[in-house]
């Protein structure tokens, strides 16, 4: 072994005092953003959306997640019957309906 060698390895590696502190504080603010700005407002959404799901009522006016107006006929566990048109009746899972039609009219006259 040569004597830079010997020098390198004993020598203790250089780097600002306490950084290791503020990368932990660092990695801990980051994740709070996070959480405030991404994940709790989501969580709220899927919230509001599950109970909508269960307030469905026959007759109410609904549009799916395809874009289809229609008007809930019968409600079942897992799907829901819809009216598009005069005798024109499909099935949809109950997952795929996200808004009211009522709601989303109301929403885009006011833009």
């Amino acid at each position: 072994m040569n004597l830079m060698t010997v020098f390198f390895l004993q020598a203790p590696a250089a780097g600002p005092a306490g950084g290791g502190s503020l990368m932990w504080i660092m990695l801990i603010a980051m994740f709070v953003i996070m959480y405030f700005f991404m994940i709790r407002p989501q969580n709220k959404k899927q919230k509001e959306i599950a109970n909508f799901r269960k307030s469905l009522q026959v007759n109410q006016k609904v549009i799916t997640a395809g874009g289809i107006h229609g008007v809930i006929k019968e409600i079942n566990d897992n799907d829901v019957v819809l009216e598009i048109a005069s005798n024109v009746k499909i099935r949809i899972d109950k997952n795929s309906i996200f808004a009211a039609a009522a709601d989303a009219n109301s929403s885009q006259a006011s833009k």
